[in-house]
């Protein structure tokens, strides 16, 4: 699917799986609250300490995937098990923000996209809370992929782009 499908995938995914690789070479990943600002910049919160800082201090190349839709489901045709899914991967590099300007403004995408109901509380919110929240910024390197396994009204795999 296009990048601009993986987009979406990943602006509608509740949460995005960010992997990432320690010194050891050991994996580790973590299922975060993402907001999207552009085509290729993503923003995520922390705390300022942890397992998570350490190794984008040492290591800042990450993974991004995300599933929405997903449904284990009887094959339409032919009875056999399956599952519907849409799904996207993206590699960017990670990096601490500094400037507080930029921190709140990411602070407010990730509110805006998650609480957009609650946004009278967010200056708040930051008064409270910004000194002692980490911000970490992902651009991307390449643009995202994406697929899907996807049936349409009448049972027929949706290949190839193909949409309904």
């Amino acid at each position: 699917m296009s990048a601009e499908w993986a987009l979406e995938v990943l602006d509608k995914a509740p949460y995005i799986t960010v992997s990432m690789t320690d010194s050891d070479g050991m994996p580790y990943a973590v299922p975060l609250s993402l907001a999207r600002v552009n085509d290729d910049t993503f923003y995520f919160h922390g705390a300022k300490e942890g397992k998570k800082l350490d190794i984008l201090k040492q290591n800042p190349k990450v993974c991004l995937s995300a599933v929405t839709k997903s449904r284990p489901l009887v094959g339409p045709k032919d009875g056999s098990f399956t599952l519907e899914f849409k799904s996207a991967i993206a590699f960017g590099v990670a990096s601490l923000v500094e400037d507080e300007s930029e921190k709140v403004e990411a602070l407010r995408a990730i509110c805006e996209k998650y609480l957009p109901n609650h946004m009278d509380m967010f200056n708040e919110a930051i008064s409270r809370s910004l000194k002692i929240t980490a911000v970490f910024k992902i651009v991307l390197s390449e643009k995202p992929v994406g697929k899907r396994k996807q049936y349409d009204s009448n049972g027929e795999e949706m290949k190839y782009q193909r949409m309904e």
